[in-house]
């Protein structure tokens, strides 16, 4: 999203969240834990991408892209060409929303925001909205795996909710040899892990959802630097979508000028 968490509030996140329902991947502190493995990518294929949408959910449902952008009075819901970057159908959010990320389950959209601790819930194909739910933290990244809708919130937890109540399930903690993984973004499932932009960096972090562990990371430096090259204004990289039939996995970010089709290593 668009804030840092300053020390002391690291600390309280971790203090107010380490509680009986928070599952950690820490293990025996006298045991070493494994450093993630450094995964490669390759660039498939380019696409234009709308440089006025500031991407904070990415989704491939049935074949379609899906979008959600941010900021007050910008933010949207989007179904996306792929091949030109333009919006075939696209709602506005209320002008009081900073929209954040999507996932779509079983013909639902699900669109977090972020401090107005409201998800919007739509139905397809026709966009139409028809519950808000409330959400206790904030609102960053958003995912599902089948069952329940996972969210992230800038800190090293993501939450499992159900679907039909936005009732929390569970919460579990995020760890990177070791030590809790901060700042926690747009979120993708990927053939039973969870995939996760990291905030203000150019990572990517592979996640096992059973432990919470970062089993790898990408760095997509380069592809940063290029969207610098192209458009000055862009920001952060942010947006992973994955669709599961063709096994295409794409990326952007935030203001970008392309979309990437990439392949990672395995």
């Amino acid at each position: 999203m668009t804030k840092i968490f300053a020390p002391a509030l690291l600390l309280l996140v971790m203090s107010c969240n380490n509680g009986p329902d928070v599952k950690t991947g820490t293990g025996d502190p006298s045991t070493k834990a494994d450093e993630p493995v450094a995964l490669s990518y390759s660039v498939v294929d380019t696409f234009p991408h709308d440089t006025s949408s500031y991407t904070q959910g990415l989704v491939i449902y049935k074949g379609e892209m899906y979008e959600g952008t941010g900021n007050k009075g910008r933010s949207h819901l989007m179904k996306v060409d792929v091949a030109t970057g333009k919006a075939t159908k696209k709602i506005p959010l209320d002008p009081k929303y900073f929209g954040e990320g999507v996932t779509i389950l079983r013909d639902t959209v699900y669109q977090l925001t972020w401090q107005e601790h409201v998800v919007l819930v739509y139905t397809l194909p026709d966009f139409k909205k028809v519950k808000e739910y409330k959400l206790n933290t904030d609102g960053w990244g958003l995912t599902n795996d089948g069952s329940s809708l996972i969210v992230s919130d800038g800190s090293s937890n993501l939450y499992y909710y159900d679907p039909s109540s936005f009732s929390l399930q569970r919460t579990q903690e995020v760890n990177e040899s070791g030590q809790a993984v901060f700042n926690l973004n747009e979120l993708e499932m990927i053939d039973g892990y969870i995939y996760a932009n990291q905030y203000l960096t150019p990572n990517i972090l592979k996640i096992d959802p059973s432990s919470g562990i970062v089993v790898a990371k990408l760095n997509m430096e380069k592809l940063v630097a290029r969207a610098a090259s192209l458009n000055p204004q862009g920001d952060v990289l942010n947006g992973i979508a994955y669709d599961s039939t063709t096994r295409k996995i794409y990326v952007t970010g935030k203001l970008w000028p392309e979309l990437y089709q990439v392949e990672f290593s395995k």
